[in-house]
């Protein structure tokens, strides 16, 4: 059974009566372990395919079935519930609390799960760790680098151990040293077992994954296996 499989998955806006299609019959599916890019011009449809693969938004039609039970099963505080457990995010602007320490950030989602608050410090510092900035747990994060900023953002994603990482643009507001970083560690943890979804315009980004989706116009465009990865996983395995 796939983790994630959509069939003739669409979403249209509508704003006054005027319908706009911003995804027409996708069908794919994502295997638990996977690191796929999802790559397209701006407006092409990536960031609403991600948007309904992670319950950020809910399709118009077609179906989606998350760990073989459809979307419409669930009620939007369910979707939420999952949303926590089983989703983590990174997105382009970090998103993290100002004036809160580096490990108090990467806490943030064990609010709102069933871990024990006895166990968050050991969860956080687990995390903060898999991604090479223990050093910074008690830094303001104003006080990191760009690149720094970003593996906090990560490890908030993995803190509650989720099913799937989604990164929408998570090098976009990075320099190419930084980016690339980032992208090696998003590797390193899928190469732990972590099933990543990347959203990215920048072709260099798209190809550290295994696989690319390219959208177009609100289509699939293309759906393939990745010849020559930017980096060998054998690397990464100690």
């Amino acid at each position: 059974m796939a983790l994630i499989e959509a069939t003739n998955l669409g979403k249209t806006y509508t704003d006054e009566e005027v319908q706009t299609p911003a995804l027409k019959e996708v069908n794919l599916k994502i295997e638990e372990g996977e690191f796929v890019a999802i790559t397209g011009p701006s407006g092409s449809g990536k960031s609403t395919l991600l948007h309904l693969l992670s319950f950020l938004d809910r399709p118009t039609s077609g179906q989606y079935f998350f760990n073989g039970k459809s979307v419409y099963d669930y009620s939007d505080e369910a979707l939420a519930k999952i949303r926590n457990k089983q989703m983590g995010f990174v997105f382009q602007g970090f998103n993290l609390l100002p004036r809160t320490l580096v490990i108090e950030n990467v806490k943030l989602p064990l609010v709102y799960s069933d871990a024990k608050e006895s166990l968050w410090k050991e969860m956080a510092e687990k995390a903060i760790e898999s991604v090479g900035i223990s050093h910074r747990s008690n830094y303001d994060p104003s006080k990191l680098s760009g690149g720094e900023r970003q593996r906090v953002a990560i490890a908030r994603a993995l803190v509650n151990s989720p099913a799937v990482i989604f990164a929408d643009e998570p090098t976009g507001n990075l320099d190419s040293k930084s980016g690339g970083q980032i992208m090696e560690t998003l590797e390193k943890l899928n190469v732990a077992g972590h099933t990543i979804i990347l959203v990215t315009h920048e072709t260099y980004t798209a190809e550290y994954a295994e696989r690319i989706i390219r959208i177009k116009d609100g289509r699939i465009e293309s759906d393939e296996k990745v010849q020559e990865r930017r980096r060998a996983k054998d690397q990464f395995i100690k």
